[in-house]
């Protein structure tokens, strides 16, 4: 698909590190231990230097050092793994994007059972970390419930089951007394239990599935590149402390991939934000619903998003903001946690003046027409970006395949990523910066009590 789109230049290129983020993720400080961080130093040599350890960059460091054995792996993330924009989503690993109708994507059956089979990919890579090494994620395949607390939410999910019949998928429909009782809410009316996510805890899985990688992967947190020069024998990528010469480079740094020199000005960066009760008692327990865990997606995609979690918290999400420069502020946060309380005060109104115990915002990264990145950048730069949401199994599936190319080998869902669009370029960054602001709040206003 991306095969060679830009010119090869041995030029230097200094890259834009990413913003550090204002605040924690709430998943990331109850994940458990940090990984034991090793300072990259020096002039040092791989095999093949995978950029950023997300979804799609674990997963390719994961996949080609498997498919290599006798190869030298770099993993580089410019933070910590799992306080990233990948651990901090709210950890759906989904098989079917929440709504095959949206216009950003493929609005056609073939479209949308090709996203069925390469996220099932995804999903069976990353259930066989936890299956095969191990990887203590708090993985629950219980499916998730599509939710309405309105009359135009519950239109909204008549329109998605009946999307999801032509898909020829299995779901079933959950009435007010049944929906009520598993969430303690009088706030809910009616949901649609979709059977095929995951819901895991993101920053634990991230964690601890970079600790089962394979022994020919070296591992540098805190290790931003800062400068590039593709060529060969060797891409050079300097860092803070060193530099890195590669013979292959994978780049799996999100939008920030277009910093690279590739795709430039194509990214539409939003921030969307969480916040996270503390640990509820015994007594709170009782009021949050009859199930010990659960994922509702909200009917109308501006409602709120909320995760009951095995370790007894509350997990709201909402606000999508347009994240200028690629980057929020303390500021962005506690504005939408604000909006997050209010979501609080609706659902549980005899429990929330408990409020949260962190808030955060996590990076999302779209393309005007719901392109992707997938691809030979330039000879032995290879690159996956831009997954235009529910990044999780699409990350995984993204990751492990992009491995695959750079190792010289096919697959079917190598086969379709070959297929998708490039991201086209947005409107001028004022034009696009002010469209996403006044179509966020148009829309946020409009989904009422579905936030």
């Amino acid at each position: 698909m991306n095969s060679f789109n830009q010119i090869m230049t041995k030029e230097r290129k200094v890259v834009q590190p990413p913003h550090p983020e204002p605040t924690m993720s709430g998943w990331y400080t109850t994940a458990g231990p940090e990984l034991a961080l090793l300072p990259q130093e020096g002039d040092v040599a791989c095999d093949c230097l995978v950029i950023g350890g997300g979804w799609m960059g674990l997963h390719a460091a994961r996949r080609f050092a498997e498919l290599n054995p006798q190869s030298s792996v770099v993993l580089v993330d410019a933070g910590r793994i799992g306080n990233n924009a990948s651990g901090r989503c709210m950890g759906f690993v989904i098989d079917l994007a929440h709504n095959p109708r949206k216009r950003d994507f493929v609005e056609d059956i073939k479209g949308n059972k090709e996203e069925l089979f390469v996220n099932l990919d995804g999903i069976a890579y990353i259930r066989s970390a936890v299956e095969e090494h191990g990887v203590d994620c708090d993985w629950d395949a219980q499916g998730k419930y599509h939710s309405a607390a309105t009359a135009h939410g519950v239109e909204d999910l008549h329109r998605f089951s009946k999307a999801l019949d032509k898909l020829g998928q299995n779901y079933s429909w959950v009435e007010t007394p049944e929906i009520q009782a598993i969430t303690g809410s009088k706030h809910y009316i009616k949901a649609l239990h979709h059977p095929g996510t995951v819901l895991v805890q993101p920053a634990k899985y991230l964690k601890n599935a970079t600790r089962s990688l394979p022994d020919n992967v070296t591992v540098h947190e805190n290790t931003p590149i800062v400068a590039v020069q593709f060529g060969a024998p060797k891409h050079i990528c300097e860092t803070p402390t060193g530099t890195i010469r590669a013979s292959k480079v994978i780049i799996c740094a999100s939008g920030y991939l277009t910093k690279f020199g590739f795709f430039d000005n194509r990214a539409i960066p939003l921030y969307t934000f969480a916040s996270m009760t503390r640990q509820l008692t015994e007594r709170e327990l009782s009021r949050v619903g009859n199930k010990n865990a659960y994922g509702l997606i909200p009917a109308n995609s501006f409602g709120t998003t909320v995760r009951r979690t095995i370790d007894n918290r509350l997990f709201l999400r909402n606000v999508y903001s347009y994240a200028t420069d690629f980057k929020t502020t303390t500021q962005d946060v506690m504005r939408a946690r604000v909006q997050q309380q209010i979501a609080f005060d609706r659902r549980w109104p005899e429990l929330s003046s408990i409020g949260f115990e962190a808030s955060w915002g996590g990076l999302l990264t779209l393309a005007q027409n719901g392109g992707m990145v997938f691809g030979e950048l330039a000879e032995k730069v290879y690159g996956a970006a831009f997954c235009n949401g529910t990044g999780v199994a699409r990350g995984a599936a993204f990751g492990k395949a992009v491995a695959d190319l750079a190792s010289g080998r096919s697959s079917p869902v190598v086969d379709i990523l070959k297929t998708r669009a490039s991201p086209s370029k947005p409107y001028p960054r004022p034009v696009t910066a002010m469209g996403v602001r006044i179509v966020t709040a148009v829309r946020f206003r409009q989904a009422g009590a579905e936030v």
